[in-house]
């Protein structure tokens, strides 16, 4: 498997690259690892508000949103419609 050397990585990055590792409950090599593929490979799996906005008719998430908000605003059951 290939390997890549980082140099002159600055402290304040490191602290934060080891920081989000532990957050993660990973080595920082495994969080390195997770990032870089994140950043450059194509998300091939669709996404959920993707999917979901194929029912709606053409709504996207924001006229979806602002129905909700209007119906919390006359006080009735918030019932989103599309």
């Amino acid at each position: 498997m290939p390997q890549i050397v980082v140099r002159q990585l600055s402290d304040e990055v490191h602290r934060a690259l080891k920081a989000r590792a532990r957050e993660h409950g990973r080595s920082t090599e495994a969080e390195a690892r997770d990032i870089i593929a994140r950043a450059v490979l194509p998300d091939a799996r669709p996404k959920a508000g993707d999917l979901l906005s194929t029912f709606g008719g053409g709504c996207v998430r924001s006229e979806i949103r602002t129905r909700q908000v209007r119906a919390r605003a006359d006080g009735g059951v918030v019932m989103p419609y599309f």
